[in-house]
């Protein structure tokens, strides 16, 4: 272990200048009036670039665009509507009260801190749940098709860490359905000619130049070609980093390196040990996976959650009594049963496993049975509601989930860490800006389900419009000379890294790489955590980081088309990123949400923060590879919410 990395020192603290006072329900509306507004005249003399394409990027370019901004917009897919937001399957939270049953905004704002056991800031939380009930205006405007009642109202479903039903619907289609959304405004601008559309383009640098953020060096991935693309602000909406681990339930695509580029220009990372492991998984079936499938947590609406009372019964669930049944969530957990929320679900699953009572080929599964349901509503009212997830789920599985319960597993889905920004989504970098899962800001150790359509959409379309003029309004930038030495520098460095990745010629693939840090990740960094094993992985990555420079096969060229080599530069940096990950993992020495350290734990076995030591979010300062990054801390004040130990019971 290199103890110049893991003897980390502590920086002076990071305050998030942005942030207003005063009353919280008008904090976000006194913010909105605050900010400098730009001329319309003057917008169209500026260049915004937005990175991603997803319901964060989307909707900022199409907003942006709309707004008068000349807007560039990246993304690797080969076209916007296929970023990973279309995976999404349950719904989005929102605080309309339509059921009438004692929703409201300060209770999704309660219920969001709470569920992030209160490690989140309050002031973020209550406007995005403020701006949840624009969102689902927005997204009705839009034609997004919503499950309706027989009257013709929307219709609302239960989710997990909620006791009212405030997520919308369209099936099990609903992160779909709303990227069409935001995909057709987008595409409405790149038709008006206010969004200039880069696809299959890969951001592999940030130009920084005078401390502010005006670029980026971006490689089309079918020519090969890499080129700078300058701009006045540049907005990062890239997405989340849960495929440091191999297997999770990300689109295979899906990376940290136009974050991680800009976390080495100097960006804060803040939390990057908070990931989320969602309970409802298909189980994994063996080595051939390269990705895991996701069922939504929508079906603990109505599916029961159970594994036999015998250990290594492996009889038919059919044939199995219902006294002989052990439905441990609701047994655990009598209020919320099997809505609790993803953290809480996962580990009972994953302990009630190690007791030897898991089902399945290889005993890490549990039940999720609808036999109940179907018994009180008829198999066409289940079909109507989860029709195409049980599709999926028997085209994949060989199983009919009409017969048999289904079979799940927890397993890696979100990360609520990210770039660190302040109240208007701006990094510790002038002029990067930072939207959805790609920053840390609403969701705390824990997100609550449905929550991230909902930070995506509210930052896309109502908070980054608003405050990324209050920047740009400020600066007097002239245009940026391409051949600026930043510039050259940044492109140099690209270059640089392509060569010695196509040069090194060694005996093992990027996907071994790849493989073995997902398996340090998930063993040692996954579901539980512990002094001992966060070691053993702070040994091991730097040496697996090592072989990778001096062993790795990348075959090609690099002035082609080489997916080889696309995966190679990602694999370097999540190999970089899971060294900090394991870090900020071993220096948490409490257990909070997503995070849980098995040696600080309840005598029930719940996750025992220490709020006197560790209310703060940690913002890690990149020094170089290998050597120890500087921790800064943000603290975490609650004026309306009062941390208490979360209580499902």
């Amino acid at each position: 272990m290199s103890s110049s990395y893991t003897d980390f020192t502590i920086g002076a603290p990071v305050v998030d200048k942005a942030a207003p006072d005063g009353p919280i329900e008008t904090r976000w509306e006194r913010r909105r009036f605050g900010v400098k507004l730009v001329n319309p005249a003057n917008k169209r003399k500026m260049h915004i670039i937005v990175v991603g394409t997803g319901l964060a990027g989307g909707a900022a370019a199409a907003t942006l665009a709309e707004l008068g901004y000349r807007v560039s917009s990246f993304c690797y897919q080969d076209s916007p509507r296929r970023a990973h937001s279309i995976a999404a399957q349950g719904g989005i939270n929102a605080a309309k009260n339509y059921r009438n049953d004692g929703d409201s905004v300060h209770r999704l704002f309660y219920d969001t801190v709470k569920g992030g056991d209160f490690r989140a800031r309050e002031s973020n939380v209550h406007r995005l749940a403020e701006i949840s009930r624009q969102i689902i205006d927005q997204c009705v405007a839009q034609g997004v098709p919503f499950a309706r009642e027989y009257g013709g109202l929307l219709d609302n479903r239960s989710f997990g860490g909620a006791q009212v039903s405030r997520t919308f619907y369209a099936r099990g289609q609903t992160g779909q359905q709303l990227l069409l959304g935001a995909y057709q405004a987008l595409e409405r601008q790149i038709d008006a000619g206010g969004v200039t559309m880069y696809p299959r383009h890969e951001m592999l640098e940030l130009i920084v130049v005078d401390g502010h953020a005006r670029g980026i060096v971006a490689r089309d991935l079918i020519t090969g070609e890499t080129r700078s693309h300058l701009a006045d602000a540049v907005v990062l909406a890239s997405g989340g980093y849960g495929n440091v681990f191999y297997l999770s339930t990300n689109a295979k695509g899906c990376n940290v390196t136009a974050s991680w580029r800009a976390h080495r220009k100097g960006a804060l990372f803040a939390n990057p040990c908070y990931t989320q492991i969602h309970p409802t998984c298909i189980p994994v079936s063996g080595d051939h996976q390269s990705k895991l499938t996701l069922m939504s947590e929508s079906l603990r609406n109505d599916g029961r959650v159970w594994v036999p009372e015998r250990k290594g019964d492996d009889r038919n669930p059919n044939d199995i009594p219902e006294d002989e049944r052990d439905y441990f969530l609701e047994r655990q957990y009598p209020a919320f049963g099997n809505l609790v929320p993803r953290d809480i679900a996962s580990r009972a699953a994953k302990n009630v496993c190690d007791e030897g009572r898991g089902v399945g080929p290889t005993g890490l599964g549990v039940y999720l049975d609808f036999a109940e349901v179907i018994s009180r509503l008829g198999r066409p009212a289940v079909a109507a509601k989860y029709g195409n997830l049980f599709q999926m789920y028997q085209r994949i599985t060989g199983e009919d989930p009409y017969q048999v319960p289904m079979r799940i597993f927890p397993a890696v889905h979100y990360t609520m860490g990210g770039l660190w920004v302040d109240y208007d989504l701006q990094s510790t970098i002038p002029g990067l800006f930072v939207a959805g899962e790609a920053n840390f800001s609403d969701h705390g150790a824990n997100r609550l389900g449905a929550s991230a359509l909902m930070q995506g959409l509210a930052d896309g379309y109502f908070v980054l419009p608003n405050t990324i003029g209050d920047y740009l309004a400020t600066q007097k930038h002239a245009p940026v000379d391409p051949d600026a030495p930043e510039v050259r520098q940044a492109e140099a460095d690209v270059a640089e890294r392509i060569d010695t990745l196509l040069s090194i010629d060694g005996d093992r693939t990027v996907d071994s790489f790849h493989r073995e840090l997902g398996h340090i990740m998930w063993e040692h960094c996954g579901m539980e955590r512990t002094d001992a094993g966060l070691r053993k992985a702070l040994d091991r990555i730097p040496e697996l980081r090592r072989e990778f420079w001096s062993n790795v096969k990348v075959p090609g060229k690099g002035v082609e088309l080489n997916q080889s080599l696309e995966r190679a530069g990602r694999v370097a940096d999540f190999l970089e990123l899971g060294e900090l990950m394991c870090l900020d993992a071993l220096h948490r020495t409490e257990s909070c949400g997503g995070h849980f350290r098995a040696e600080s734990q309840s005598e029930d076995g719940e996750a025992a923060r220490d709020d006197e030591n560790f209310s703060y979010a940690a913002a890690w300062e990149y020094t170089g590879r290998g050597e120890a990054p500087v921790l800064h801390k943000e603290d975490l004040t609650f004026e309306y919410v009062t941390p208490s130990q979360r209580s499902y019971k």
